[in-house]
Formats: C-alpha cells, structure tokens, sequence
C-alpha cells in the first residue's frame, strides 16, 4: 500500500475507520452501558467520527482524482456506515484499484 497516493491514504483511512468502529460498537458500548464508564465512548467515538469523515472526503477526492464512477463512491459510502464494511470495500474494490491507477 503506497501512502503518498490519495489510493493509499483512503485505504489506510479506510483500514483504521472500520478498527475504530468496531472498537466502538464492541469494546466502548458495552462498557458505557455495562459497566457504567461512558469516558471511553466519548474518545473512541471522537475518533471513528473524524476517521469517518477523513474517509468520505479521501472518496471524494479519489472520485475526481481517478475519474471513478458515482456508483463507486456511493459504494464506498455505503460501506463505511457498515461493521467491518471498509474492510470488505477495501478487499473487493480498492486493492484493485491500487494496481490500476498511478500515485
């Protein structure tokens, strides 16, 4: 995965939203609501929202970069408000891409 690529950047992004949605949704969660401690639901949601928001704009930019398709940006979207969807948008569409496009 080459990281000066806006590719690379998405993937990564990608990659780090879907870690820190899971971590939300199974580790923060439950222990708000659980345990009683909701501090960690407070920085870990910080952080999916940020990484979220990184990764629709690294889309868009991706979109004018490489001339993609609506329907792919859409796509891209979609998954990323999934679990564990960024991880199957990255295996099944941007790994290929990645060999596709120059940086």
């Amino acid at each position: 995965m080459q990281l000066f690529s806006t590719l690379g950047r998405l993937r990564l992004t990608g990659l780090l939203e879907g870690v820190s949605f899971i971590v939300l949704l199974l580790i923060a969660m439950p222990l708000k609501y659980a345990a009683g401690k909701p501090g960690m639901v407070s920085v870990v949601g910080m952080a999916h929202g940020v990484l979220f928001m990184l990764y629709i704009f690294l889309t868009v930019v991706a979109k004018i970069r490489y001339r993609w398709t609506w329907k792919k940006m859409l796509v891209l979207w979609v998954a990323s408000a999934v679990p564990l969807g960024t991880f199957y948008a990255d295996y099944k569409i941007l790994r290929y891409e990645q060999g596709n496009v120059a940086s």
